[in-house]
């Protein structure tokens, strides 16, 4: 690409040299986390909307963050570090907003058992975040004997009454997005794709021309809803007719922040006593690539004396393990989707708060996994905050040059996972 600004090939030694285009690496670094960070933010935005939740700041600062992203803005590394923590604190205010929203929404979230697997009849997977498309069809449905079933990030719908008492939604299947392909191909019947984090189906996938996307989502070859008529989804479903039951098992989820803070002097009181000597929160989004097995194996490490929470779909990787009770609680406690990172940040200010301390100063050790946008906008709402020592992996994102990596990991401790799980568990539990 030519740059028509200092003639030279677009963010060349000549544009740095001249001072024209500005695109030092650690300015363009700090504008890609910007802007990423907007990104994932602009996600749960729209989420929230769609609940009838906006604020104008908001909106005003995505303006002003993607003006300062364009080439010839903003050169200056201090105000556009600056930028980057005050999208984490606009982000912040935006999951609050949805959290808001699901609340009103859908009621007041509380513990749930959720049954897995398929059951015998018609049956809708539902994928992706958007819990108001899940929401829709479910009042669509009802009356028939379609069967609508949760997979992935969509989860965490069953702990609201609105979706989980709702005689249409009979339970979940799947696990996380990268296994959609082979989990898609079993399922048999339709799948609603509402969101991010949706594959493209290979050619020796048959499952393309019952994949249904809704707005921005689209999948090529594959059907789109318009609006928000479901009418042809529901009417595949019953032209298939009853899927194959699969193996039926239980699980217990939505630990809310509301449901966990519900019994905040119990848990200071387990602190306090001795029975809690530290707090783990382990998730964010999960891959396929190596080094993710270093999560599933930090979670079986941790000691019985620890509570473990866990959200977004990183959850997959450690959830299929006893972990026991711990002061009357699972020790694994599943608060919801990737957003509701807002959930964990209060019980640990509440915590602090309670403990008369600072959130540095609580026994507590964030292992987070990152893939996407959502997770930038979630870091940088963790680092606006001032929390230190979080552990990031299975990489540290490429865009960042080695100069705002210094500076992240001088400020704020950021610190890479991939190392002996044992030993960072130690390290946590030490103090370190």
């Amino acid at each position: 690409m030519f740059c028509d600004q200092c003639e030279q090939t677009a963010h060349g030694t000549g544009c740095v040299e001249r001072g024209v285009c500005g695109k030092d690496p650690d300015v363009e670094s700090l504008q890609k986390l910007l802007l990423y960070g907007v990104k994932g933010m602009a996600a749960y935005k729209a989420h929230a909307r769609r609940l009838g939740k906006t604020d104008p700041e908001v909106e005003a600062f995505i303006e002003d963050a993607l003006f300062a992203t364009m080439t010839n803005v903003n050169f200056d590394v201090d105000s556009l570090v600056e930028m980057v923590l005050t999208c984490g604190r606009m982000n912040l205010r935006t999951m609050e907003l949805l959290d808001q929203g699901h609340r009103e929404v859908l009621g007041q979230p509380a513990p749930t058992e959720v049954r897995e697997g398929i059951q015998q009849g018609p049956g809708i997977l539902v994928t992706g975040h958007d819990l108001v498309d899940l929401k829709n069809l479910l009042d669509q449905v009802e009356g028939t004997e379609v069967k609508v079933y949760t997979h992935g990030e969509m989860l965490p719908a069953h702990m609201y009454p609105a979706l989980g008492q709702h005689p249409n939604l009979a339970g979940h299947y799947g696990g996380a997005w990268q296994k959609q392909r082979h989990e898609f191909q079993d399922f048999a019947g339709p799948i609603v794709a509402t969101t991010n984090c949706v594959l493209i189906p290979k050619a020796n996938h048959t499952y393309g021309d019952r994949l249904y996307t809704t707005r921005c989502t689209g999948v090529p070859g594959s059907p789109r809803i318009q609006g928000d008529d479901f009418s042809p989804v529901i009417a595949r479903a019953l032209a298939i007719g009853a899927l194959a039951p699969t193996e039926l098992r239980s699980s217990t989820i939505g630990f809310h922040h509301s449901a966990i803070l519900a019994r905040a002097d119990e848990l200071v009181a387990a602190i306090q006593r001795g029975d809690i000597k530290h707090f783990f929160v382990i998730g964010g989004c999960d891959g396929a690539e190596p080094g993710r097995n270093y999560y599933s194996d930090f979670a079986a490490g941790t000691p019985k004396e620890s509570l473990i929470l866990t959200l977004g779909c990183g959850k997959y990787r450690i959830r299929d393990h006893d972990y026991g009770t711990v002061a009357g609680l699972p020790r694994l406690l599943d608060m919801g989707q990737c957003n509701d990172a807002y959930g964990a940040i209060q019980v640990a200010l509440a915590l602090a708060k309670a403990l008369d301390c600072g959130v540095d100063d609580l026994p507590l050790t964030l292992v987070l996994s990152w893939f996407e946008q959502k997770a930038v906008a979630v870091l940088l709402t963790l680092l606006s905050l001032g929390i230190k020592g979080i552990r990031l992996g299975p990489n540290l994102p490429a865009f960042v040059s080695p100069k705002v990596l210094s500076l992240l990991q001088q400020e704020y401790d950021l610190q890479p996972t991939g190392g002996d799980p044992a030993a960072d568990v130690a390290a946590a539990m030490a103090g370190a």
